[in-house]
């Protein structure tokens, strides 16, 4: 009992000592917490009065500056406040000098008042002084006056307006004369004159008989290919390719050159050589057309209008070559432009598209130079290029310095001695109105005359006519052409209806 008595007491002897051991532990560490946290409250202090300290400076340096920008402003301002009482100062004073010459002019002018009036009354009196001596007045004396110095002025004027008229008409006269010798002298072209057939050389009969073919099946396959009549005769060395369309005559001279270099002539090769060669011509049109702009410097023409020039080689006017007469009016109306102190480019230009109606297969109811005019108009060409093709032979109204230019070089061109041959040019024409008739009816697929127009070969579709409708067009087109055309002696019209069959083994 004892022992836990004493076992008792001394655990609650040692809480209690261990009670206090905290209890003063707790004190002592909540007096260093105070501590501590007394210095921390110090530093902070410390640091927001130095944050203070900063950022006060900072604002009294940015107010420092704020203040010297007004100061300097305010100065600013008053010098120019001093600038403007200066400146109204001196406007007051120039004012007040104004006002005062101003008095001195109105002093002036009444005095000149005066002595105008004086002056009026010194003009008056002797007007009626002079009217008093003369016996007329003031007014009758002005209208004497005026009358014979007009009848004077008039004869003057009219010596000298006639003096004039007579000095420009020789000058004008003398000055047209140089310039049209000058362009004439400065294009130099032949004037050779094409005609409607072409000798081809033939080394040996034999190559004659190998063209004509068996029963002369070759001759009529290059006859019906091209439309040009073959002519093999006792000439010796030569065959006579006769045709009215230049065109169709170089294609019928290459094609046979081409079928004899190969040595093989027969109908279907015929008819595959003249295929190309056509291909070959219509490139080397196109190809002529560019070297010609190129030659004369001229830019900018539309493709087709490049085609048509091209063309111009295979075409004549009045026997002259077409194209040939066209380089030559471009190059004459260049020089004659500038001559005159106008756009050569311009003109040159006009020069080699002034005949480009002439150009076209078909040939519409309209004269070539308003045709021209029209397919220049179509490509987009200038207008006063337009006006210049249509007026160079006076269809329309002349509306630039252009068109005159344009219409005499043309003429300077046509009127060279030998140039052309009016012949040529209506028995062309009159075989395109051949060909041109049979093509208007229904089924004709070709035409072509032949034999100087004295005979007229249509080719038709098998598909599309039979035999009794082809003898039908056969009857019709010679009573058309009798009734209708123009010609010497008579016109054979044959008609040709052909079947093939064809086809290929692969």
């Amino acid at each position: 009992m004892i022992v836990i008595v004493a076992f008792i007491a001394g655990g609650l002897i040692t809480w209690l000592i261990t009670r206090f051991l905290l209890k003063s532990r707790v004190e002592k560490i909540l007096v260093d917490a105070e501590k501590e946290t007394e210095v921390i409250k110090k530093n902070k202090m410390l640091e927001v009065k130095e944050k203070f300290i900063q950022l006060k400076a900072e604002l009294e340096k940015q107010v420092s500056s704020r203040n010297s920008k007004i100061q300097s402003q305010e100065t600013k301002l008053k010098q120019r406040e001093t600038i403007f009482v200066q400146k109204q100062e001196e406007l007051q004073r120039k004012n007040t000098e104004l006002d005062a010459i101003r008095e001195n002019l109105n002093s002036q002018l009444g005095v000149i008042e005066k002595k105008k009036q004086d002056l009026e009354k010194m003009h008056l009196h002797e007007i009626e002084h002079l009217e008093a001596i003369s016996g007329l007045t003031a007014k009758e004396a002005k209208e004497r006056l005026i009358e014979s110095l007009k009848d004077e002025a008039k004869a003057e004027a009219s010596s000298y307006v006639n003096d004039i008229v007579e000095e420009a008409k020789m000058t004008a006269n003398m000055e047209a004369k140089k310039i049209i010798v000058k362009s004439i002298q400065r294009v130099a072209t032949e004037t050779a004159i094409e005609n409607s057939v072409t000798i081809f050389p033939i080394d040996s009969d034999e190559l004659k008989g190998r063209i004509i073919g068996r029963e002369g099946r070759n001759i009529r396959a290059l006859e019906g290919a091209t439309g040009i009549e073959i002519i093999v005769d006792d000439t010796p060395e030569a065959i006579v390719l006769s045709g009215f369309d230049p065109v169709r005559r170089e294609i019928a001279r290459l094609a046979i050159h081409q079928l004899v270099q190969d040595g093989r002539i027969h109908p279907a090769r015929i008819e595959e050589v003249v295929s190309k060669v056509k291909k070959q011509i219509d490139e080397e049109i196109v190809e002529t057309g560019k070297r010609t702009a190129i030659d004369l410097g001229i830019h900018g023409l539309h493709p087709d209008l490049i085609r048509l020039i091209g063309k111009m080689k295979y075409r004549s006017s009045y026997g002259q070559n077409l194209l040939q007469h066209a380089r030559e009016t471009a190059n004459l109306c260049a020089i004659m432009a500038a001559e005159l102190g106008l756009n050569p480019k311009k003109a040159r230009r006009a020069g080699l598209l002034h005949d480009i109606g002439k150009v076209p297969d078909e040939e519409p109811e309209l004269p070539h130079a308003i045709l021209g005019m029209k397919l220049c108009e179509k490509y987009k060409e200038k207008p006063d290029i337009c006006n210049a093709v249509g007026a160079h032979h006076e269809e329309i109204e002349m509306q630039t310095m252009i068109a005159p230019i344009v219409q005499v070089c043309d003429a300077i061109s046509g009127a060279r001695p030998g140039a052309r041959r009016e012949i040529v040019e209506a028995y062309i024409k009159r075989l395109n109105d051949l060909e041109q008739l049979a093509m208007s009816y229904q089924g004709v697929v070709n035409t072509y005359a032949i034999q100087a127009g004295r005979e007229l070969r249509v080719i038709v579709g098998a598909d599309k006519l039979n035999d009794k409708d082809v003898e039908n067009l056969s009857n019709d087109l010679a009573k058309k052409i009798q009734d209708e055309m123009t010609y010497p002696g008579q016109v054979k019209i044959t008609v040709i209806r052909e079947t093939r069959a064809v086809s290929y083994a692969k």
